[in-house]
């Protein structure tokens, strides 16, 4: 399916300073975010527990902060979950000791709950995570994050070139260090749904990093004129079409998990969907771009002649 005209050629890499500008200071927001800010993140990484009640009429959050400070619990956090109905709280580890201590607090929370009520409060689900459990999945988070990168490195580099597993593996930090700042920056909740979107994230833009890579492998042993720049330009042009209708079709199904998914997957459905928008932007200007300031030519990607073969003379 072809969107764009034939024959014309877009100048993607002539826009490539003011891309890697953008870029640039993209990446430094996102790191200043990180260092200055951090992650806020869920119970799944810093232990506690988790209360979702639900009231048969709307509900006042500030009512349901003096209910817990007057019980003991003034450090929880309080937050409305999709409707005024539904609340969620959160408990940092700590707030209990003891075995049994989780159940123990959850009928806590909810007896001061339902003794400050006008209304009714059904107890919905209680989640406890111990700290030590929640520090083995933020290593393993991090190490799972580093152990797709290298692999993917070692991947690109055995399936077309080292500047080509260099360049896809600069587009994929790229892209995780955005989604990831913006996180920091914008104070969402990242738990372990968001961590399996970062991780589809690296999927997806490598997907979309090959085929742009395997145009260009293909280009270049094809056109016998043509420098490198003008043969990338031919090759991303050639994949372009394919590129937004596969973007376009996977933000529309992200847009409606975003907006009428609810609120367990809405942190998912977010970071899938700067994930795929940053993806498809670094597959055609941060990966090409690093290829080609590595300086990819022609001789580097022709098929090696084994020794022995002689080419059949005319």
């Amino acid at each position: 399916m072809q969107i764009f005209r034939r024959g014309k050629t877009i100048d993607f890499m002539g826009k490539r300073k003011l891309a890697m500008t953008v870029s640039a200071v993209v990446l430094l927001i996102a790191a200043g975010a990180l260092l200055a800010r951090g992650l806020a993140l869920g119970i799944d990484f810093t232990g506690g527990t988790l209360i979702e009640v639900g009231y048969s009429e709307p509900t006042d959050l500030n009512a349901v902060r003096s209910a817990l400070e007057s019980a003991g619990y003034g450090d929880s956090a309080v937050q409305q979950f999709g409707t005024p109905r539904d609340i969620l709280i959160r408990l940092a580890s700590g707030s209990a000791d003891g075995e049994g201590a989780d159940s123990r607090l959850s009928n806590e929370v909810f007896a001061a709950l339902v003794a400050a009520a006008d209304s009714e409060v059904e107890l919905r689900r209680v989640e406890f995570v111990g700290p030590q459990v929640g520090d083995e999945l933020t290593e393993d988070g991090a190490l799972a994050v580093l152990v797709a990168l290298i692999a993917i490195l070692l991947y690109v580099a055995m399936r077309f070139e080292w500047r080509f597993a260099v360049g896809s593996v600069i587009a994929l930090v790229h892209d995780v260090m955005i989604v990831v700042g913006l996180f920091a920056l914008l104070q969402v909740e990242f738990d372990l749904p968001v961590l399996a979107a970062v991780l589809a994230v690296i999927g997806y833009s490598l997907n979309d990093t090959i085929v742009v890579f395997d145009r260009i492998r293909e280009n270049f042993r094809k056109m016998r004129k043509g420098t490198p720049l003008q043969i990338i330009n031919q090759s991303l042009t050639e994949t372009l079409s394919r590129t937004l209708v596969t973007s376009l079709t996977t933000i529309l199904v992200l847009l409606a998990l975003f907006f009428l998914g609810g609120e367990i997957i809405h942190g998912f459905a977010f970071a899938l969907l700067i994930g795929v928008l940053i993806g498809t932007y670094s597959s055609i200007y941060v990966a090409s771009t690093s290829i080609l300031l590595l300086g990819v030519s022609k001789a580097d990607l022709m098929p090696v002649k084994k020794e022995g073969v002689v080419d059949d003379m005319p």
